[in-house]
This record gives structure tokens, sequence and C-alpha cells, in this order.
């Protein structure tokens, strides 16, 4: 028997085909980028206060300046250390009422004895042109908590929609299942940019997130299952650096497109075009082999072999799938058996944790202050050099390694960040800089990672199963970030360094992967060494096969038993 394995050694294990499909789905990482954190400009909160027009008229008609208009209309409010005047707070005094003066010290408001209410008649804000549903909707003082809504209900799409596409795509194939996916994003998407109130917003977003990261993740098994074991990382790091890349236009998309239901719509076309990958890309061979559709199996990769303009023998005829019996995928697969059941446990407490570190440490350069396009273009670019650890350390370190690394890396970087006084500006940058390189390469490695410790038959559901928790981190974050920081600015650090520490502990427990087949059975996982001798014994059989062939019929040898184990 043959497995697929095998056959890529004469189809071409990253052939043009494979560079193709690869190109295709590396486009795939971009947009979701803008998806995944581009609420730091559609929901920029600027600076506001209550809107009292009466206040206004008397400031104009007393030739105020702007700041002493508000040190007298607003009262006085400590933030982070210093006072301003309340953006949810106005002094509750009848400004048209008879005998008020224009002299300041005639008006005697005390803050300690003057009364204050809200803000009855709404705000206003102070930004040039930035449009976001945070001014739209007035989503400011006691109704900020839902800014932190619409970036948790994303997540809670995330989560419903990677278990069920996961699911879909191990029962029905990756690619109807990458197509779905994007039908779903690109009616969803601009739902979300035409929503009329924000009810209906957090609904859309939440269908908009159910199809996004499905697609996505099934895209990575994709091209994972169709290239050789030694170009695994490398397909794998760089689908992710794709991201990156989005994060890098992002915030020049949202430098030009200033309405966030237009920049909406930015983020949503791409899914539209992707449909046309219906043409462009083919389903899974080792997926059809899992569920015994091997003559389709046999058909994709003789296309692929004569597209990389490579030839195949006959033993693709001979061409199997291990677990070919076992066709349906379940969660009990995940935690039947020891290996597995830890493998899910680590892997899943890392999704949370890269989740919850990466998305704090982006969506905190939205109340830190400052040029948030300019902070947010050094942030992406740090990214980067992220990748070319993983490429540089994984096949000379190993994963396990690093990838521990990159995590104690990102903790410890937050605990002293969270110290670094703010008059000491640029340090405290460098340091924030590293922490966000430590968590985007461990966010990085934790993908690839996952699929090379799941077998063909559940690779799929383990990697969306895992992810879950990827996304109940995303539903947590925004709260934990927001709410922790009107306590004070940098506990949130605390927090998240804490969880990457213990992340980076729990690392050091799982198995090495460098080198290792992609395992096609629960055996595989459970009883590693069983594997890499079968995986030995089919090599030196297929070079003994390839060395006879040379020879004539009367030498060729007798064919060896094989091993049983």
């Amino acid at each position: 028997m043959t497995s697929f394995d095998d056959i890529l050694e004469e189809a071409g294990k990253f052939g043009r085909c494979q560079k193709r499909i690869f190109a295709l789905f590396c486009l795939v990482s971009m947009p979701w980028a803008g998806v995944y954190v581009g609420i730091v400009f559609q929901g920029f909160t600027p600076e506001h206060r209550c809107r009292d027009p009466a206040a206004v008229q008397r400031v104009a008609e007393c030739g105020w300046s702007p700041e002493e208009g508000r040190g007298l209309t607003l009262p006085p409010v400590n933030v982070s250390g210093e006072t301003r005047p309340s953006g949810c707070q106005r002094y509750d005094v009848d400004w048209n009422r008879t005998g008020l003066t224009c002299d300041p010290r005639d008006l005697d408001l005390d803050p300690s004895r003057t009364p204050t209410t809200s803000c009855t008649e709404g705000w206003e804000y102070d930004y040039k042109g930035r449009q976001s549903f945070v001014t739209e909707f007035d989503l400011v003082c006691s109704n900020s908590w839902l800014v932190d809504m619409y970036q948790a209900t994303l997540n809670v799409g995330f989560l419903v929609g990677s278990i069920a596409t996961g699911y879909l795509a191990d029962r029905f194939g990756r690619k109807i299942s990458f197509l779905m996916s994007n039908v779903m994003n690109g009616l969803t998407g601009i739902l979300v940019a035409v929503a009329p109130n924000y009810a209906s917003l957090l609904v859309f977003r939440t269908f908009f997130g159910f199809g996004v990261k499905g697609g996505w993740v099934v895209g990575y098994v994709l091209i994972t299952e169709i290239v050789g074991v030694e170009f695994r990382r490398t397909v794998g790091v760089l689908y992710q650096m794709f991201f990156s890349v989005g994060i890098l236009l992002l915030p020049l998309l949202a430098y030009f497109i200033t309405d966030w239901r237009w920049l909406q719509v930015a983020f949503t076309v791409p899914y539209i075009l992707f449909l046309s990958y219906y043409w462009f890309i083919p389903e899974s061979p080792r997926w059809l082999l899992s569920q015994n559709k091997k003559s389709k199996a046999v058909k994709i990769t003789e296309a692929m072999a004569k597209e990389n303009n490579m030839t195949l023998s006959k033993n693709i005829e001979t061409l199997t799938d291990d677990n070919a019996d076992s066709t349906t995928a379940s969660f009990m697969d995940l935690i039947r058996t020891p290996k597995m059941r830890k493998h899910t446990f680590i892997l899943s407490y890392n999704w949370f944790t890269s989740a919850v570190v990466y998305q704090g440490l982006i969506m905190r350069l939205g109340i830190l202050g400052g040029n948030v396009y300019i902070d947010f273009l050094i942030s992406g670019l740090v990214e980067f050099p992220a990748a070319f650890l993983i490429l540089f350390t994984i096949e000379r370190i190993g994963r396990r390694l690093p990838f521990a690394a990159a995590n104690i890396v990102a903790g410890a970087s937050c605990f002293v960040t969270a110290l670094i006084p703010d008059s000491m500006f640029w340090f405290k940058t460098v340091v924030a800089c590293i922490g966000r390189l430590g968590i985007t390469m461990a966010f990085e490695m934790v993908v690839f990672v996952n699929t090379e410790l799941y077998p063909t038959f559940v690779r799929n559901l383990g990697v969306s199963v895992c992810s879950t928790l990827c996304d109940v981190g995303g539903i947590v974050a925004p709260f934990l970030l927001y709410r922790l920081a009107v306590v004070w600015l940098e506990l949130p650090l605390i927090i998240f360094g804490s969880l990457a520490f213990i992340a980076g502990g729990l690392v050091l427990l799982l198995p090495e992967t460098r080198g290792v087949p992609l395992p096609d059975t629960i055996d595989d996982i459970e009883f590693p060494e069983k594997a890499q001798q079968r995986f030995h014994d089919q090599n030196q059989q297929n070079q003994a096969t390839q060395m006879s062939a040379l020879l004539p019929p009367s030498e060729q040898p007798a064919v060896a038993p094989p091993t049983i184990y």
C-alpha cells in the first residue's frame, strides 16, 4: 500500500500547483486582520463631553475660550492621575436664568457643592472627520460596555462557526466548507455595514464571525495537507504572516476610509471575491482518502503532478489511508486517550492565552492616546520578525522550545511594561514591542503545532475545537482590557503576563514534532515510536521498489512480507 506522503515524493512536495494554491490562500489571511482588530478604528472613542446647548450659548455670549468654557460647565475628574473636565457629567445649572454674569468668579461653581447631572441631551465629540459606531450610537459613559460587546459578539461567532465549520469540513470536505463560509461572509459583512441600529449590528456581527474564522482554519488545514512534511512549517508561518500584512494595511485603509460602515465594506469585498476559488483550488486528497473516495483522490493527485511537471508511477493505484474506516470525526476522539487528552488541554489553553494577550495588546493602542495610525503601524511591523524567528529556529531547535520561550518572553515583557513609568516613553515602547513580538510568535506557532498533533480524520475538528478557546479569549479580552484599565491602566498587563507564563510552562509538556510525519491515526499519537518505525519501513520499501525497477526481471528480489505492529 502507498500513502499520500509517498505519492507526494513523486507528485511534488511543494511544486507549482501547491505554490499557486498557497498563494491564493495567503490572500485569505489579509482581510481577516481587519475583521479581527478593526475595532481599533471602527470603534474609535474620541474625547467627548455632555451636550448642553444653553451652556454653549453662554460660552459664546461671554467670549470664553473652549478651555474656559469646559472648566466652567463641566466638573473636574481624575483620569490616570490627570485632572480634566468630565466626559460623562455636567453641572446642573440653568444657564438661561437671569442674574448670571460673564465673570467666572461670580458663578461660584464649587465642584464639591454644585450639583451635577448625566448627559441627558447627548454628547459632543472631538474628532476630525472619523465616523465610528461609538459616535453614531453614543456608546460612551454608562453605555461604554457596549463597545466591548462589538468585539465579544464577533468572537462568539468565531467560537460557534469554527466548531461548525470544522465539523462540516471533516464531514463534507475542505473545499465546499471554505466556499460556503465565504458565501456567509459576503452576506453578513454587508448586513453589518448597513445595520440600522446597534442591536442589529451585534446580531449581524455575530453571524459575520461565524464564517470568517472557520474559512480561515479550513484554508490552513487544506494547504498543510497538500505539501510535504518539510514544507508544513514554511507554509504555516507564511500563511499567518499575511495576517501581519493585513495588520500593516489596516491603518492605511482606515486613514483614507474614515466612515466605519465603508470600512466594513472594504473588509467584506475580498470574501466575495474568494468565491472564485471554486475554479482554482482542489479538494484535499488526504481528506478524500480518509472518506474512502480513492478515485477522486487519485484524480486530484494526478492533476497536481501534471501541473508540477512530474510523472507518477503505477503505485498510485495502491494509494490508501490507514484510517479510511474511521470516517466520522467525533469530539470524543480528542479526549478519549491520554495523550490526545493532554494535547487538547494544553493547546486549548495556549489558544486562549494567545487571543487574550494578542487582542489585548492591540486594543490597548486605542486607549493610550497619541497617533493611533502610527502606533498601529509600528506595532504591526513588529510582527514580521516573529515569522522570521520561527522559520529560523523551528528546524534547528524544534517546535517546543521556541513556542515556550515566545510565551515566556511575552509574559515578562507585559510585567516589565506595567512597571516602567510613562516618563520613560521610548523604553516602555520598546519593551511593549518585544511583548507583542513574543505573543505574535506564540500565536503563529500554536496553529501549526495544533495541526501536527492530530490525525488526518480529526485534524480539522481538532484545530477548530482547540481554537474555540481562542474565541473565548477574544470574548474575555475587551472586557478584561477596558474594565480593568479604568481601575489602573497597567492592570491588564499584569493579567496578560501571568497567562503567558503559564502557557509557556505547559508547552514544555508537549512532544516535539520536528520532522515527524503528519499522524494518520490516533495510534500514531499514542504510540509515536511505532508510527516512526512504519514511516521508516515504508521509505525503505519504496527505495527498494525504485531500485528493483531498474533491474532485469530475473534479478528482481522477492517482496518481503509486511511488518505486523
